[in-house]
């Protein structure tokens, strides 16, 4: 498969999604002291295909059933991904504020434009230790990510991603997209977006490595393996040691796929978080990806047997790249996370 990253290397290379950040966070803080939460919404402007896929034990989550293929509504305005654990769905309402504002959503009267009702599934990460335990994202923390949202947006300690703690080591928002080469879905944009906070390991403790770069190579983030003093100051780090965490993300794709294509592809994204994080989708995490599509790419006819669906082609494509795309989101998460509340990144263990 042709892995050659879009333009930004982001989400928003898939044409019409935008995402913006709000956060809070206290130069000072500590475990315990200050604020040091946000969140993150990726919107969608006319609205796009979207499933879901849960694969962790403790996961905190707002309109995922909505998302089932079998279920009536088949498309979403927006995606909220946020800290603050089950308290922090509240910013899911601020979201609808906007989007109600904007006249975004199910048009529900069609004498009146501005009675929509905006769908906003959503999930959180577990950062409540981070910083103040009753800091905590509110309506006006999602009001305003939705208001930041652009094709252009921060990765690292920002948004959803500043309390966010990925085993020993800081946690954050990280981003990466493909555009595929020649072939039933030559020309297709695949990308995601990624909040790492997982309870597992993303490093290998015998090189420093992060584990996903096992598919591309350490060489294509730049990186080599660690000194052996690097190496006894990064595996002496104490373990997370909470009990609730969570990797939580959006994969999209401009391929016009129907509900049952994302949710395939939700569901093969995680191969690529499976692939980063030792152990992943364990009982103490609630990881959590959905997938959206726009389908605004033009896509090559492929004739197939009448015994298989008529994208099938596509869809395998898309699905392998998304797992590639979340694998090398959550290194750059990783990669660009910066210490918050005394807890160190990787790149002050391991500097390039």
């Amino acid at each position: 498969m042709n892995t050659q990253a879009g333009q930004r290397n982001s989400l928003t290379d898939v044409a019409g999604l935008l995402v913006g950040h709000h956060h809070v966070l206290d130069p000072d803080a500590t475990l315990g002291s200050g604020p040091a939460t946000g969140c993150t919404v990726v919107r969608v402007p006319g609205g796009a295909i979207a499933a879901v896929d849960v694969r962790g034990g403790g996961p905190g989550t707002r309109e995922t059933d909505l998302l089932d293929p079998g279920n009536t509504v088949r498309q979403v305005n927006s995606i909220l991904l946020t800290g603050g654990s089950a308290y922090g769905l509240a910013a899911a309402d601020g979201v609808m504020r906007w989007l109600e504002e904007h006249r975004e959503g199910i048009p529900m009267d069609p004498t009146d434009p501005s009675r929509v009702v905006p769908i906003v599934p959503a999930a959180v990460i577990f950062d409540l230790p981070v910083g103040e335990w009753r800091i905590r994202p509110t309506a006006d923390f999602g009001f305003l990510a939705a208001e930041a949202a652009a094709v252009e947006f921060e990765r690292g300690s920002v948004g959803a991603g500043v309390g966010a703690r990925a085993g020993s080591i800081k946690g954050g928002v990280g981003t990466a997209s493909v555009v595929l080469g020649e072939g039933p879905a030559a020309g297709v944009t695949v990308s995601a977006l990624i909040v790492a906070n997982p309870v597992g390991s993303v490093f290998d403790p015998r090189t420093g490595l992060p584990w996903g770069s096992g598919t591309d190579g350490p060489g294509h983030f730049g990186l080599h393996p660690a000194t052996l003093d690097q190496l006894a100051v990064a595996n002496a780090l104490p373990v997370k040691g909470t009990v609730l965490n969570t990797t939580i993300g959006v994969v999209a794709t401009d391929a016009p796929l129907d509900p049952m294509g994302c949710k395939r592809m939700a569901t093969t994204a995680h191969d690529g978080l499976a692939r980063a994080i030792r152990p992943a989708h364990s009982p103490l995490d609630g990881d959590t990806l959905f997938a959206l599509a726009t389908g605004t790419a033009q896509i090559p006819d492929f004739p197939m047997p009448p015994a298989f669906p008529a994208d099938l082609l596509l869809l395998d494509a898309v699905c392998t790249a998304a797992a590639v795309c979340v694998e090398r989101a959550i290194v750059d998460a990783i990669l660009s996370a910066q210490s918050v509340a005394g807890i160190p990144a990787y790149s002050d263990l391991f500097p390039r």
